[in-house]
């Protein structure tokens, strides 16, 4: 699930394609857009992290959120970028995204589930 800021005057789709890109190196011809998450939707980063992370200038983020299709291979996924962010990847059932990630992102990935959960 990257996650990126957007850049002056880029368009939310095309930040979803390019900060995919950087941390995946799935080119966008290997995305096909399913669907729109019809809100922003926010988290707010715990208090003891907000002076450790990006510099103690935001206390969270306000996200626009898709679901894709990769329509390409395994061998697609590259995470050895120029600044890579992860060391490992595999694909999981949906339902398990929230297991997975930091406790103060887990309501907003159940969300998102509900969100897009017709397309699953």
């Amino acid at each position: 699930m990257p996650q990126g800021g957007i850049d002056e005057g880029e368009e939310p789709w095309a930040t979803a394609l390019r900060e995919l890109e950087e941390e995946t190196g799935i080119p966008p011809r290997l995305v096909e857009r399913v669907a729109d998450c019809p809100e922003r939707l926010k988290y707010d980063l715990p208090e003891e992290l907000r002076s450790k992370l990006w510099g103690g200038k935001w206390k969270g983020q306000l996200q626009d959120w898709y679901l894709a299709r990769f329509t390409g291979v395994d061998s697609d996924v590259n995470i050895a970028t120029k600044h890579p962010e992860f060391n490992d990847w595999k694909w999981v059932d949906a339902p398990h995204l929230p297991d997975m990630i930091v406790p103060f992102k887990r309501d907003l990935y159940r969300r998102l589930l509900k969100e897009f959960g017709e397309y699953l």
